[in-house]
């Protein structure tokens, strides 16, 4: 399976993403249902890895904490590959994602560790943008740059199986961890 750990975004965050999505006319734009935070990218795992990670995520304790988007950015040097809604520093998502890595190395899981960069995509471009959907692009950072949305509570984290097919990637939840209450939701 390929899996990975997010933070899922409230209905008034993804509707704030929504609208600023309105004002880029280039590339496909990521789904509502797709936007998230993610914490974690595990990538292909067998079942017996992904139970592995759910008994060490299950040990996973943390405060809940608040948490905003603000400004933009983009992935890819001459021709971007993505744009995102970029994350206010926050201690409590940083302290998380350490937790979080920490518990599932010592559980024996292997995946590509990367710097910690929390973002949300909100559209992908193809390889090589034309100059007309670049002047796109870098008008909607220029003008959007300074998006801020509201601050809003994170008070659990989710273990995401993904399907990538022709059109976008198909997200499920496989399982829950509140960070106020130590019980586990498994879906």
């Amino acid at each position: 399976m390929r899996v990975f750990l997010a933070i899922d975004l409230p209905d008034a965050i993804r509707g704030e993403l929504e609208r600023l999505q309105e004002y880029l006319p280039v590339g496909r734009q990521v789904p509502s249902r797709n936007l998230h935070l993610t914490l974690c990218f595990l990538g292909d795992q067998s079942d017996a890895a992904c139970e592995d990670a759910h008994e060490a995520l299950s040990e996973v304790h943390a405060q809940p904490f608040e948490l905003r988007l603000a400004g933009l950015g983009s992935f890819g040097k001459a021709s971007p590959q993505m744009i995102f809604a970029d994350v206010e520093r926050c201690e409590g998502l940083s302290n998380l994602e350490r937790k979080i890595t920490r518990k599932l190395r010592s559980a024996g899981l292997q995946f590509q560790k990367r710097r910690f960069r929390p973002h949300v995509t909100i559209a992908r471009f193809s390889k090589t943008l034309s100059t007309h959907g670049l002047a796109h692009v870098q008008n909607f950072l220029a003008s959007q740059g300074n998006f801020q949305g509201s601050l809003f509570q994170v008070r659990e984290f989710h273990f995401y199986c993904s399907t990538l097919t022709p059109d976008q990637a198909r997200h499920e939840i496989l399982a829950s961890y509140d960070l106020s209450n130590p019980e586990i939701d498994v879906v």
